[in-house]
């Protein structure tokens, strides 16, 4: 079993550090067949902006990526977005305008974003990084936030694959699994981030299917699925569920 694709590598646009070519060299030389570019959207945000400068820069980058289509005919190079969850409402950072002219849409919930109002900071950042730990007692309430959050995300918008489900907050992933096996939406295995195995293990329980991505932040990143492989087969996923596995 091989994969033949990685849908989730980020660029010089936002938090990657290489630029859109060695990316793509990157993955031929691991052997891909297809790669996708998903640079951050712009809210994302620490001490520095970690996003794209403004929605619009993503049509920018397709321009880019459809250049270099062109240039490297070996491998197909698709352009999309991994959208940040902004609210409880599950709105995402990019307007439709912008995602329906994108080849993908990926979307995750995040904790380094800026946030668009203070209901959304307390719940969303706030209540994930001090009241998980702070006060027990209030988790069920948070992990329920988080899920309603990916769920609405799902229901509203025609996302492709959600984002390392788990990372940084605590989700019902097989109430988020059930939904997304009903709205055709992928929920992806990542290999950068650790320690999700369980989230994946309670989705795998439904008829959810997968897609494995490395979450590239540097060409050397790219295509390195193996972790991946050893989660599925731990976990008891059939290959079948995974998109991108041959």
């Amino acid at each position: 079993m091989r994969f033949i694709g990685d849908y989730h590598t980020h660029s010089q646009y936002s938090h990657g550090k290489g630029d859109l070519r060695e990316n793509v060299e990157e993955g031929i030389l691991k052997g891909l067949q297809e790669i996708g570019i998903a640079d951050h959207g712009p809210r994302s945000f620490s001490i520095i902006p970690l996003g794209v400068k403004k929605a619009e820069t993503l049509l920018e980058i397709k321009k880019e990526v459809d250049r270099l289509q062109g240039e490297y005919p070996g491998i197909k190079i698709l352009c999309g977005v991994e959208a940040n969850i902004i609210n409880g409402e599950g709105e995402l950072d990019v307007p439709h305008e912008v995602l329906k002219e994108l080849d993908f849409v990926a979307a995750g919930l995040h904790l380094l974003i800026l946030p668009p109002d203070l209901k959304t900071a307390r719940y969303l950042i706030w209540d994930n990084r001090i009241s998980y730990k702070c006060f027990p007692s209030r988790q069920e309430e948070i992990r329920s936030w988080n899920t309603r959050a990916v769920v609405n995300a799902v229901k509203r918008y025609n996302i492709d694959f959600i984002t390392h489900p788990g990372y940084g907050v605590d989700i019902d992933t097989c109430e988020l699994g059930q939904v997304c096996a009903g709205e055709g939406t992928l929920l992806e295995i990542n290999t950068r981030h650790s320690r999700l195995e369980g989230f994946i293990r309670a989705a795998s329980q439904t008829e959810v299917k997968f897609i494995v991505n490395s979450d590239a932040h540097s060409p050397r990143e790219v295509g390195e699925l193996d972790r991946g492989l050893k989660l599925i087969k731990e976990v008891g996923i059939s290959p079948e569920r995974v998109i991108n596995l041959v």
